[in-house]
């Protein structure tokens, strides 16, 4: 299984379609880490971008993220990518927080942007 973070600088972006990168992990069977991907972040904004097919041609399942509108969570499960919000903090952390079945959905989207990424 692989699951993607929008990051910087190893951190969680607060905003998924401002991210400088996505940090891509490899998890085995025995939910452990055992290979680590950095994929430069497209430009402009990432609902509208080509990230979500990349990221599902990858073999991505899962989005950890920090916060999105709903046209992007919507173009993310389109392509088979689960997404989880509400993330913060170091990449890696976030994501053995998440094997260990201590992260959750926190339901809350980006509500109000100037970009337009809202729209699907």
């Amino acid at each position: 299984m692989k699951i993607a973070l929008p990051s910087n600088k190893n951190e969680i972006d607060s905003h998924f379609g401002h991210c400088d990168s996505f940090t891509v992990f490899t998890i085995n069977e025995k939910k452990e880490i055992t290979a680590e991907d950095i994929i430069a972040s497209p430009a402009g904004c990432g609902c509208k971008s080509n990230i979500a097919q990349t990221l599902s041609t990858m073999g991505v399942e899962l989005m950890l993220a920090g916060n999105m509108g709903e046209g992007a969570v919507h173009v993310l499960n389109g392509h088979g990518i689960e997404v989880v919000r509400g993330c913060s903090g170091n990449v890696k952390a976030v994501a053995q927080q998440w094997l260990k079945g201590q992260v959750a959905d926190s339901g809350v989207g980006c509500q109000a942007h100037e970009h337009g990424c809202h729209t699907a």
